[in-house]
């Protein structure tokens, strides 16, 4: 489609020795702009709106800026539970960065992502959101959690292959172990497996769906993740690819720690996920 043409396009100027006379009441030659030759009367200052119009116009303007705010770019969310320690805390309040993923964009291997319940990972009472009319429209503005959503690491993403644990103890992707002594929590664990199995006992997950993600919690004694959904040999009831997590579930990325103000901190990718290959 051809771009809308911007040019400006130059008009005659007229100017006063230009315009027409017109006789006036005493003869005289006057300008047109006058009416019948009467004074045209000065336009009546607007009558300021009272202190308390203007306060709710305000607050009306600014609620709705933060629902397009909230809706289009940028979330404010709740840490519910001590999953994501030592790096984000209960109660904590982050910042999720919707356009990272925009243009056709995924999450990446190291993202700490905020994403929905795919289904059965969260509790009843996790699951709740608002209850009363206040504590709905603060949740439009990220003022109260809104339920339902999870904060996790993405640890694979499609077609990654990941075991665990090597003999140091390491979760590996792609048959490349990762260094993630900077941002786990092991809680006493010797390994950086999940909660559901002992050191001692290995597991293998994916390779993972197209369209989704592999995902775990930095405090893996403590994490209710992917690894926590994975069919187990002594279970029967268990579907398959229940670990996965659809991407189009995905909120955004978390990329600060707004508050409390002492914890405040930037969120990066670590550096060890640079050197994962991609799978075959």
């Amino acid at each position: 489609m051809p771009e809308p043409d911007h040019a400006l396009v130059s008009l005659p100027l007229v100017t006063a020795d230009d315009r027409e006379p017109t006789p006036t009441a005493d003869g005289a030659e006057g300008s047109r702009s006058s009416v019948s030759g009467e004074e045209v009367a000065a336009p009546r200052n607007r009558k300021p709106l009272p202190l308390w119009q203007e306060t709710i116009l305000l607050l009306a303007v600014a609620l709705v800026l933060a629902v397009v705010i909230k809706a289009l770019f940028v979330q404010a969310f709740y840490i519910p539970s001590e999953s994501m320690e030592p790096g984000l805390v209960r109660n904590d309040r982050i910042l999720v960065q919707k356009v990272s993923y925009w243009g056709g964009d995924s999450p990446e291997r190291g993202d700490v992502v905020v994403f929905k319940d795919p289904g059965g990972w969260l509790g009843a009472v996790d699951s709740a959101g608002p209850t009363s009319v206040l504590t709905t429209v603060m949740s439009k503005v990220g003022l109260y959690p809104s339920g339902g959503h999870l904060v996790k690491r993405v640890v694979g993403v499609e077609g990654d292959v990941i075991t665990c644990c090597d003999k140091e103890g390491r979760i590996s992707v792609n048959g490349v172990p990762l260094n993630e002594t900077g941002y786990v929590k092991q809680d006493g664990q010797a390994c950086a497996g999940p909660m559901v199995t002992s050191c001692g006992e290995d597991w293998t997950a994916g390779p993972v769906p197209a369209g989704h993600l592999f995902v775990m919690g930095d405090n893996r004694g403590a994490s209710a993740d992917s690894s926590e959904h994975l069919c187990k040999p002594t279970v029967t009831e268990c579907v398959p690819g229940d670990e996965f997590v659809a991407a189009d579930l995905v909120v955004g990325k978390v990329f600060v720690l707004l508050w409390p103000r002492d914890h405040f901190n930037w969120l990066e990718r670590p550096a060890s996920f640079a050197d994962i290959p991609d799978a075959p």
